[in-house]
């Protein structure tokens, strides 16, 4: 499957947002050969929910960065290794793939260590431990790979537990002295000096320079349950190699692990590198399972993650990491913003109501059919948007689509609207801090930032229940945001008029500058605007223009 485009609507988003970047997706896939997949940079509000269960559309996953993350790296897809596997056999993988580090993983999959090539040289160094195979519980099979020999006696699956590795000299009395129970002994093929190691008890008989071991050697060998095994190798080649069957769970690196998940920010990856002496670092899924290995050269290969924006063109409102992708497209309909990109886009702003509006005449541009729930998301976005044509932002645009939208969808707009906005307004299992998010905007003017958040009800009452809640919060969301001034407007959709709660030492001061003066309750320390029912056309243009005047 070709990488992933993202089309995605602005923070705390609306019914128009959500919306708009599911039939875009729907109409980019339909119209060229790439991987359009909507997100949702915020919780979706009850309205929303609504307009998605009655059309039968999944909600869109959420993304809450865009930054470049580790699954937008080209890393390596080494294979994994068995911890049971022998520095050898380690080695040779190493040298067969042309890399300095291994993943050591379990059988399902799960992430276990490490092991490098320092790891197998600093083992070959320790030449004076000579109890290092049993204490790393070495399996007789994997000696018997590692020196290329054939077992004559014993059970190859057994683990050597005891004892040393002992290559005894001397006459036969020397060597009694020399081999103690549970020994592994090595030796030439002298029949005698392989009794003597049998009957002190080693656990373990590798017999040196092939040929034919006695029949009564070997007899031996099973009545005293002794490991008997025969090789071509001379006594100084399997004394030199044998501890390259030690299982490499025995050096690798398991404590402290450093490794990260696919979905880690490169900046995390950048800082956690510089503190460890890895070449190499190991990749896992959120389930500890491995998927490759990450070196400091893959970063090199980042590629950005590649979006197409909807319903807003601000920085401040766009999907945290946005400076950090690719911005391919702007569908929008507001004021032109702070977003920069780095090369030329498409960009369609128009001054219409909705941006679901907008993608609904893409559609026929594009000559693609708009299917029935697609439909009944583009007229909920321009209804919403637009609180069903009451808003001075809608256009006769906006209206026409709308109507060509209903008759696809089979939808009555009054009716459903009206379920849409009592959806919308059912704040009783909702904190202040919930309500004051679902649709909160900041401005920026200059180097003053004010936030404004939007609240819609069909019913006033419903408004007054939450309003005491909204302003017990107000200090605290301005301060968190750090904003000069918050707003918030209590919107009754039916009766066309907003209440304006605020918070700020000079927020009072401009809206007594931006409305008339009579619009101010002395009773209630509020605003009372009559025929206001929008943010982006009829509160936010006066606000910023008395700011600016400030």
């Amino acid at each position: 499957m070709k990488k992933p485009i993202y089309v995605i609507g602005h923070k705390n988003p609306d019914t128009d947002s959500i919306c708009s970047a599911i039939a875009y997706a729907y109409l980019k896939n339909h119209t060229t050969e790439e991987n359009y997949i909507p997100k949702r940079a915020g919780e979706i509000n009850d309205e929303t929910k609504y307009v998605l269960e009655k059309f039968g559309i999944e909600e869109p996953t959420l993304i809450e960065d865009v930054g470049p993350q580790v699954s937008d790296i080209d890393f390596r897809r080494t294979e994994g290794i068995s911890r049971h596997e022998t520095l050898r056999n380690a080695w040779l993988k190493m040298k067969e793939l042309g890399v300095v580090t291994l993943p050591v993983v379990m059988k399902d999959g799960r992430l276990k260590g490490l092991v490098t090539n320092g790891d197998i040289s600093s083992s070959y160094m320790d030449v004076t431990d000579n109890y290092v195979l049993s204490r790393a519980r070495t399996q007789y099979k994997n000696i018997i790979e590692t020196i290329n020999g054939t077992i004559l006696a014993g059970n190859s699956h057994a683990y050597f537990t005891k004892g040393k590795v002992v290559v005894p000299g001397g006459n036969r009395d020397l060597m009694r002295r020399e081999v103690d129970q549970d020994d592994l002994v090595i030796l030439g093929n002298i029949p005698e000096r392989q009794r003597i190691a049998i009957e002190e008890g080693a656990s373990c008989v590798v017999v040196c320079g092939g040929g034919n071991v006695a029949k009564d050697i070997i007899e031996i060998a099973e009545k005293n349950e002794c490991i008997l095994i025969v090789t071509d190798y001379d006594t100084f080649t399997v004394a030199r190699i044998i501890h390259q069957s030690v299982p490499i769970e025995h050096v690798m690196t398991w404590w402290g692990l450093t490794s990260f998940e696919l979905d880690e920010s490169v900046d995390e990856v950048k800082l956690a590198m510089k503190k460890v002496r890895y070449r190499d670092f190991p990749i896992r899924d959120d389930n500890w399972k491995y998927v490759g290995m990450l070196s400091r050269r893959n970063l090199m290969d980042l590629q950005r993650k590649q979006v197409i924006l909807v319903d807003h063109n601000e920085k401040n409102q766009a999907v945290d990491g946005i400076a950090e992708a690719d911005v391919l497209e702007i569908i929008d309909h507001h004021r032109l913003g702070s977003l920069e990109t780095l090369q030329p886009i498409f960009f369609r702003n128009m001054p219409v109501g909705s941006s679901g509006a907008i993608i609904s005449a893409m559609f026929e541009e594009n000559k693609v059919e708009i299917p029935k729930d697609i439909a009944g998301l583009l007229c909920s976005a321009i209804i919403s948007d637009t609180l069903l044509f009451r808003s001075p932002t809608c256009t006769e645009f906006d209206k026409a689509e709308a109507e060509k939208l209903a008759e696809i969808a089979g939808i009555d707009m009054k009716p459903h609207a009206l379920a849409m906005f009592e959806a919308g307004s059912n704040f009783g299992k909702k904190t202040p801090k919930e309500i004051f998010a679902q649709d909160f905007k900041v401005f920026n003017v200059g180097d003053i930032s004010f936030g404004v958040s939007q609240v819609s009800s069909v019913s006033r009452r419903r408004l007054n229940a939450i309003k005491e809640g909204l302003c017990s919060i107000l200090e605290d969301e301005r301060v968190s945001n750090n904003l000069k001034m918050v707003y918030v407007l209590l919107t009754d959709i039916f009766d066309e008029d907003t209440e304006v709660l605020f918070n700020g030492s000079e927020a009072k001061e401009i809206l007594l500058k931006a409305f008339d003066e009579e619009a101010y309750c002395e009773d209630t320390d509020s605003f009372v605007l009559k025929g206001v029912v929008s943010r982006k056309k009829q509160f936010a243009p006066p606000v910023i223009e008395a700011i600016q005047e400030s």
